[in-house]
């Protein structure tokens, strides 16, 4: 993305955003996607990396865990996969894309890069990630799953599984019990999932048109 470009959109994005985009957000978009460190971009709040105090600048790697507490949140950068992970949230990342991460209870809004399909888990699912935006909701009997776009194989826990892909949030669900049922788009925004893409350098993922509904 050029620099053009880029300003275009982080302006379009903070006019277009529904109830407009915090001073936090607009800074991380502000900011040269090659400048920013690895690790915590922007955080708020109580946030913890293997149980220790962490803010903007504290390192967040493969094995570490990240927990938030009540009314903090925390955006972090691993490789090329960024995080925006909500309040009371605790996040178990393994050393493997076969044990890339566990959400154990909490919210994690993600977006990942191209290359090997990466296991998420929850207390009820195993999902397979590729390419995509994702974001999660769980505690210990349920899950709420949303493949903002591309591609994933979902194995819920105790029932049959599904693959299936999507553009732009058209397909968000509960999982409990081991079975899905349909659900609405909750608690993240198009602006969200642009904003963290713009932190690793690449373009909306949403096609062009689809209007920033959520």
């Amino acid at each position: 993305m050029t620099k053009l470009k880029r300003r275009q959109f982080i302006r379009g994005l903070a006019a277009g955003a529904a109830g407009g985009l915090t001073a936090w957000i607009q800074r991380a978009l502000a900011a040269d996607p090659k400048s920013l460190p690895q690790g915590i971009v922007e955080s708020r709040g109580d946030v913890l990396v293997n149980g220790k105090p962490a803010t903007k600048g504290s390192p967040v790697a493969p094995g570490d865990v990240v927990e938030t507490g009540k009314g903090a949140r925390a955006v972090y950068l691993i490789d090329d996969n960024v995080f925006l992970q909500r309040q009371n949230s605790r996040v178990e990342f393994g050393n493997s894309v076969e044990t890339f991460l566990r959400i154990v209870t909490g919210g994690l809004l993600s977006v990942f890069g191209k290359g090997n399909t990466r296991k998420l888990t929850t207390p009820t699912a195993a999902i397979g990630i590729r390419g995509t935006g994702c974001y999660i909701e769980t505690d210990e009997k349920k899950t709420y799953f949303c493949l903002c776009f591309g591609a994933v194989d979902l194995q819920p826990v105790g029932g049959q599984p599904a693959s299936f892909e999507t553009t732009h949030h058209e397909k968000p669900l509960w999982i409990e019990d081991g079975k899905t049922r349909s659900a609405r788009v909750v608690n993240h925004t198009d602006a969200e999932v642009i904003m963290l893409e713009a932190l690793a350098g690449r373009p909306s993922p949403f096609p062009a048109g689809s209007g920033g509904r959520y």
